[in-house]
């Protein structure tokens, strides 16, 4: 994957930026647009709402950085997950 432009999980949004980051189908494959930690086996594995997901990722603000390479307030993370997740091939539906 690191010749690909980065992908990012349509679930959480996170950076698919590595083989083992990549989610599962039932028959043990690759799913390159879900994260292992939201679809595993063929299904996701957490029947959530967006704004669940989004407070379940909020929790991991410090990790999200604008591009002088600042952390996120956990405000400013929520905000901008708001606005990105609804792109997202999951909430779309």
């Amino acid at each position: 994957m690191e010749n690909e432009t980065i992908r990012y999980c349509q679930s959480c949004g996170m950076p698919l930026t590595k083989p083992e980051d990549l989610g599962t189908e039932a028959d043990g494959t690759a799913n390159d647009e879900y994260c292992t930690y939201c679809y595993r086996d063929g299904h996701f594995t957490w029947d959530c709402t967006m704004e669940e997901m989004i407070e379940q990722c909020a929790q991991f603000h410090d990790q999200f950085k604008d591009e002088s390479g600042r952390s996120f307030t956990r405000e400013e993370a929520v905000a901008a997950m708001r606005a990105y997740f609804p792109m997202l091939k999951r909430w779309q539906r």
